[in-house]
């Protein structure tokens, strides 16, 4: 367990920047505009030999508790209760500022160690903004630049008490723990490696589908923050999970809308995260609004999805609000498997993140699609298959030649991409493909898959030409 590290301030101090200047990435969304972070965001951080975990948090801000900013600062508030540590940044270039005097007393309260960075130090006035800060009580101020990395030797000097005791305490307990261990204890691990590994889960929709409510409710945890506001989440949250045994890192997102409508920089940059965690992820789960499903946006998203070529289970939430429900079933996995014809048979999971329905659903069905997703077919049996296709359906003649189909092969999985070979392989038709494709699909149990197919002329030796055509 590695020590927290929170960093809080007001808004536009820098926050983000200097959490993505210690986790070495850039996953924090910053811009000038003020409150882009609204949830606490987590990451591995490195310091020269510290590790520790860093929280990114919302600007503290002065509201109402039941308001959208008065939500926010409870966010920040409960970043503060668990971490180790505080940094508290301030604009050096302003100087400390009557908010920073009142969010100073809300963080001396807390009890916890507090390092007071003056940040965007870089320059004269940023320097002599820097001196100012020491009317905050928390003595030296430490003057960085998190924008260009300016500082980061004394910041270092400043965490590494904190963290060594932190490290040093928890060794004495994992030692102390051992001694107690009577080593009669069994291993039982197990031996199935896919189920041991940390599944990845990703849940998009369009804004108010309930994403952030579903992961609260899965984990139990007030971690997200929830609302009537459309669009609250601005970027993607991961958080890690345990369910049955398994592994799971769970990514929040901001809702996606339709590309016309997305004008704001900010909103752009939140659409470029979502994109981000879907490529990341191993299993996406997009969540419909039951009431209003299959909108033009969520065909968009599940195409999105299927041309990254993740495993896919889709959520229809808010099923506690429809009526006639038998009806309504029926109709929407028709409606699916018609609209979405590129992943039939998708996994439909009926559910209510708020009334917490149907979600053990979710996750099996997610963990069957992943399975899915990592099968591997034999070539003897892909070899079969394909005799007895071609002969049900031979492929057609194209300038009175007829094409020859002479061997299939899977190539990789995740998603499961197969490779058949042929003469004249720019000659098959796109229909002869979806047909391949279609029935592959059906006959080894790939339902609600992304399926790549690959066509690759050549001579009776299938690996003879290496000439490949593009991918279906």
């Amino acid at each position: 367990m590695l020590a927290t590290v929170a960093i809080v301030g007001r808004p536009n101090v820098g926050k983000s920047t200097l959490f993505n200047r210690l986790v070495g990435k850039k996953l924090a969304l910053v811009d000038d505009t003020p409150g882009v972070t609204r949830d606490r965001r987590e990451g591995e951080a490195k310091l020269g030999d510290l590790a520790f975990t860093v929280v990114d948090t919302a600007g503290l801000e002065e509201a109402d508790d039941d308001s959208l900013t008065g939500r926010m600062r409870g966010q920040t508030e409960e970043a503060i209760r668990t971490a180790e540590i505080v940094l508290f940044v301030i604009d050096a270039r302003s100087g400390p500022i009557p908010a920073d005097s009142h969010f100073a007393e809300i963080v001396r309260r807390s009890g916890k160690p507090v390092i007071l960075l003056a940040n965007k130090a870089e320059g004269r006035l940023g320097a002599e903004g820097a001196w100012e800060a020491y009317s905050l009580g928390f003595g030296d101020p430490v003057p960085i630049s998190a924008e260009h990395g300016e500082g980061m030797a004394d910041l270092y000097e400043a965490l590494r008490p904190t963290i060594d005791a932190f490290d040093e305490a928890q060794a004495a307990a994992a030692s102390e723990a051992l001694s107690d261990d009577d080593g009669d204890g069994a291993d039982e691990s197990g031996d199935d490696e896919t189920s041991s590994r940390m599944l990845r889960i990703a849940v998009v929709g369009r804004p108010n589908a309930g994403k952030s409510t579903l992961i609260n409710r899965l984990i139990d945890e007030e971690r997200l923050l929830v609302g009537p506001e459309a669009g609250i989440t601005r970027d993607s949250i991961s958080v890690d999970w345990e369910w049955r045994g398994r592994s799971i890192k769970l990514f929040d997102t901001a809702g996606m809308r339709r590309k016309s409508r997305v004008q704001e920089k900010l909103e752009k940059l939140s659409v470029a995260d979502s994109l981000r965690a879907i490529r990341f992820a191993e299993v996406v789960v997009l969540l419909l609004d039951a009431t209003i499903p299959f909108e033009k946006q969520d065909l968009h998203i599940a195409d999105l999805i299927e041309r990254e070529g993740r495993a896919i289970v889709i959520g229809l939430n808010k099923w506690d609000m429809v009526e006639d429900r038998n009806k309504v079933w029926a109709d929407l996995r028709e409606t699916c498997d018609r609209l979405l014809p590129q992943i039939r048979g998708v996994p439909l999971v009926r559910m209510s993140g708020l009334m917490g329905d149907g979600l053990d659903k979710l996750l099996e069905a997610a963990i069957d699609v992943h399975k899915l997703w990592n099968r591997r077919v034999s070539t003897a049996q892909l070899n079969k298959w394909l005799m007895g296709v071609t002969e049900r359906h031979p492929p057609p003649a194209v300038s009175g030649r007829r094409i020859k189909i002479r061997y299939a092969t899977q190539a990789k999985t995740r998603p499961p991409h197969f490779i058949v070979f042929c003469s004249r392989p720019d000659a098959v038709p796109e229909s002869y493909i979806r047909y391949l494709v279609n029935d592959i699909r059906e006959r080894f149990d790939l339902k609600g898959i992304p399926i790549r197919l690959s066509l690759r002329g050549g001579s009776e030796n299938p690996f003879h030409d290496k000439d490949a055509r593009n991918t279906h």
